[in-house]
């Protein structure tokens, strides 16, 4: 989601909310890479020892792959929920990340409670023109908050428009 220059900030109507945006579509395959290993692996080798109590080595090699099979399932579903449900918003007192369907979770991160900004693209998300923000403040209880998986233009002018206006809260 590629949004001009002149639309960072306020990205909503004066004397208006700013809409929640979703994450980029293109992202949604680094969420899946990141769950499927995670319940994969784990269902596999439950699956092995549990057919593996029973005779025969076929038993146990069925075992395993029906594991992996429901454990990459059950990872790509929780992947695509994780994309599906991640939200950041951008307005005059800082930024806004919202996370989950049933039990949402929003953190809230003031302009003025920033004290540094960093940007990390990995391998596969400089393939796919993604990164991830991270967001340190001031306090040490959930002192950083991370937005992974962003169009990187979005994570630069995030990054950028929080520093100024981290700035600005300063000098007043």
């Amino acid at each position: 989601m590629n949004l001009p220059a002149a639309a960072m900030p306020p990205m909503h109507e004066p004397g208006s909310e700013p809409a929640w945006q979703p994450l980029p579509p293109r992202s949604r395959a680094l969420f899946l890479l990141g769950t499927m290993p995670t319940f994969a692996l784990p269902a596999a080798i439950a699956g092995y020892w549990l057919a593996s109590l029973g005779d025969g080595m076929l038993l146990a090699i069925g075992g395993a792959a029906a594991g992996l099979l429901l454990g990459a399932l059950a990872g790509a579903w929780l992947g695509l929920k994780h994309y599906r449900y991640t939200f950041w918003r951008l307005d005059e007192e800082g930024l806004a990340v919202r996370r989950g369907r049933m039990w949402q979770r929003e953190t809230r991160v003031p302009a003025t409670r920033v004290q540094h900004l960093d940007i990390k693209r990995g391998p596969l998300q400089r393939g796919r023109d993604l990164a991830t923000l991270v967001v340190h403040t001031a306090g040490t209880r959930h002192s950083a908050v991370t937005l992974p998986n962003l169009d990187a233009a979005d994570a630069e002018r995030l990054r950028d428009h929080l520093a100024v206006q981290g700035e600005h809260d300063d000098e007043d």
